[in-house]
């Protein structure tokens, strides 16, 4: 059976996810394109209907929108941004994000379950994104979260996996996809990400801060599938002793 990503009960074949904050609306399709992206996130106010930079128009159609609530402070702003989304006929999924912290830009994970209770009730595909803590993980699940988005470093900042241990936790505990986000630097760090058992893997500024934005995306897929792949088949073992040879030692030809 074809190896998918499920949320909410919609079937993916990419585990890269997308972020398009900081692209220009001329190039999202084509970074979208190279890098296999079947979901894409945004911001509210980059779809504002009827204005010069609305990117829904730049987005391809088979793309599930993944809207987000940047900018919302508390769960209330958060509940409000996803609603006026799923107004414009940005569809149900949705990713909290409620941030208070200005200076790290860390999520506020009590005001984030609050968000996620009421709009997973509200019928809305909830993908929280949150400071990696494995209570909080629960707490986001038991209200309803339809996957759990942990930051691997800080937002914006391409320092790669930070929380790797943290992370690592919430895969082995935590029933619902974990989704990698913020931070991831390299395609390199992605793989790894993905080697750990991740469900897939969130990207933006690496991506949109490279010299070849559409040949980074591309890698950047590349990345994310062979992580998985290396993952399902399973790692090899890590000795703690100095080497074993991969060829018998016997058999030279002196003997």
């Amino acid at each position: 059976m074809t190896d998918q990503l499920v949320i909410g009960g919609q079937r993916f074949n990419s585990r890269f996810i997308l972020g398009s904050g900081k692209f220009s609306l001329e190039i999202v399709q084509a970074v979208v394109e190279n890098g296999g992206a079947e979901i894409v996130t945004l911001a509210l106010r980059r779809a504002n209907q009827g204005g010069e930079e609305n990117i829904l128009e730049y987005i391809p159609e088979n793309i599930t929108l993944l809207p987000n609530t940047s900018g919302a402070r508390t769960a209330e702003e958060a509940v409000k941004i996803a609603r006026l989304a799923r107004e414009i006929n940005c569809g149900n999924f949705v990713k909290v994000e409620v941030i208070k912290d200005s200076k790290y830009l860390f999520p506020d994970n009590y005001e984030t379950v609050k968000a996620t209770e009421i709009l997973a009730k509200d019928g809305f595909v909830v993908m929280p994104y949150m400071y990696p803590d494995l209570n909080v993980a629960r707490d986001l699940v038991s209200a309803g979260a339809a996957a759990v988005m942990p930051l691997a470093s800080p937002i914006g900042s391409n320092k790669g996996l930070s929380t790797k241990d943290f992370i690592q936790i919430l895969v082995d505990e935590i029933a619902v996809p974990i989704i990698v986000d913020a931070g991831i630097g390299r395609p390199s760090q992605a793989c790894e990400a993905m080697e750990m058992g991740v469900a897939a893997v969130m990207c933006n500024t690496a991506v949109a801060t490279a010299k070849n934005i559409p040949l980074m995306a591309k890698a950047f897929g590349q990345a994310i599938e062979s992580g998985r792949n290396a993952y399902l088949a399973g790692l090899g073992r890590v000795l703690n002793q100095a080497a074993e040879a991969s060829s018998p030692l016997t058999g030279f030809l002196e003997d």
